[in-house]
């Protein structure tokens, strides 16, 4: 029989290849500053061996399982959550826009009672109030301040005249089938490059997968400019029913080349905006905390962004560029901007991981848990959860290094094989990804 442990066993998936700080903060946030006793597993190492023989008051299925279908959860996974009926379920999700009904019926058979959203609550009703029977919404944001991000900001900065990029952006091409909110991330950079490629300002701006930077070197980016380009996160077309996509991928594989208006013309019109789903991003906190003056287009932005106190608005039809422009070159204009932002966003407690992780328990206290919580974490627990750890770890990296391209990798494959095939084998008895 399970032995009942009072505190909260949080999934998660992580790669082994570099990836998003955000995730491993945001992971990290709840071991950290929880009143309540946190194990956290990586479902990318499989399933431990001594799970099973535990009950977990609260288990928490972070957003990071939900990013890829079929979720980052193997059978054994699955059917420990099954097993597990009386345990308050809290799942945190982001990208809700696609793949809704799986969503859906996957809250309602793993009887999931509380739902982390970045869905407006306006838009409840039309949405998990609808389509599930989760009884406790709760709307989030993507992204919180850390410490680490204050931490390395103060270490990376540079006084603005030292600052060698006027205006930095990185962003990624998004599919068409997420409707117009989704081409601004491209659309800003392409057109940012093109009228001002010619006014004197160095410009780092790039959309290219190759391009991208993480972990430090995006720091070391930011802390190198003097401004920089953003939107909302999110998107414009939010499929509830799961048509937009399979009727996108038919048209792209009759004409590959379609462009967007095309697309937007024959499908998604009817679609776009029917479901508000766009927020404030980690990014822009993370430019309040490196002091960037941020360029974005007009937008809510949660509530929290406003423009000419915290960034200069653009307009989507670009008829204040000009005015942009001045105001950008602006020394003063920045300094103001980037010293509002400063102070209202990370200079205060109100959007930290702290704040946020305090809320989560404030909903967990209402909920009715944790009220016989005891101290310290059980080491009996943490002992068994960690006993084949490193076993799991290696055979995750072996799994890794056999599908991740290097130079060489055929030849060390060959000789990798045997342990590889050992591993395998270890894997699919145990249950791992």
């Amino acid at each position: 029989m399970a032995e009942n442990v009072k505190g909260i066993l949080l999934l998660y998936h992580h790669l082994l290849t570099p990836n998003a700080a955000t995730i491993m903060d945001h992971v990290d946030a709840f071991r950290r500053y929880s009143r309540f006793p946190v194990w956290s597993l990586n479902t990318e190492l499989g399933f431990p061996a001594r799970l099973p023989a535990f009950h977990f008051e609260t288990i928490l299925l972070h957003y990071s399982l939900f990013g890829t279908v079929p979720y980052r959860l193997n059978e054994q996974f699955i059917k420990y959550l099954e097993q597990s009926d009386s345990s308050y379920k809290v799942a945190f999700f982001q990208d809700e826009y696609h793949h809704c009904k799986q969503r859906f019926e996957f809250l309602d058979h793993h009887r999931v009672d509380c739902v982390y959203t970045l869905v407006e609550p306006q838009q409840y009703k039309d949405t998990y109030q609808k389509y599930t029977q989760v009884s406790k919404l709760v709307n989030y944001i993507p992204g919180y301040v850390s410490e680490t991000m204050i931490e390395l900001a103060g270490r990376f900065s540079r006084p603005d005249a030292k600052r060698r990029i006027d205006v930095g952006y990185r962003g990624r091409q998004l599919p068409f089938y997420m409707g117009r909110g989704s081409q601004e991330k491209t659309d800003i950079a392409i057109r940012f490059k093109e009228k001002a490629g010619n006014l004197g300002l160095r410009l780092d701006i790039e959309t290219g997968e190759q391009k991208r930077l993480y972990g430090k070197n995006w720091y070391r980016f930011l802390a190198n400019c003097r401004a920089v380009l953003g939107v909302e996160a999110g998107v414009s077309v939010y499929d509830i029913e799961d048509t937009v996509r399979p009727e996108y991928d038919r048209l792209a594989s009759l004409n590959p080349e379609i462009s967007f208006e095309e697309v937007f013309e024959q499908i998604l019109y009817p679609y776009e905006d029917n479901i508000y789903y766009r927020t404030i991003s980690p990014r822009h906190f993370e430019a309040a905390a490196f002091r960037n003056c941020q360029v974005l287009y007009e937008g809510r932005y949660s509530g929290i962004l406003k423009p000419m106190i915290h960034y200069i608005p653009l307009k989507k039809d670009w008829s204040n560029f000009d005015e942009v422009i001045r105001l950008l070159k602006d020394a003063s204009v920045r300094r103001e901007l980037t010293e509002n932002a400063y102070q209202q966003l990370i200079a205060t407690d109100r959007y930290t991981f702290r704040q946020h992780v305090h809320d989560f328990d404030q909903e967990l206290l209402r909920a009715g848990l944790g009220s016989e919580m005891g101290g310290k974490p059980s080491q009996q627990v943490t002992t068994a959860l960690q006993e084949d750890h490193l076993r799991r770890v290696a055979a995750a990296y072996f799994e890794t290094a056999r599908n991740y391209p290097f130079p060489g990798r055929q030849v060390v494959r060959r000789i990798l094989m045997p342990f590889l095939s050992i591993f395998r084998k270890l894997k699919q008895k145990n249950g791992s990804i």
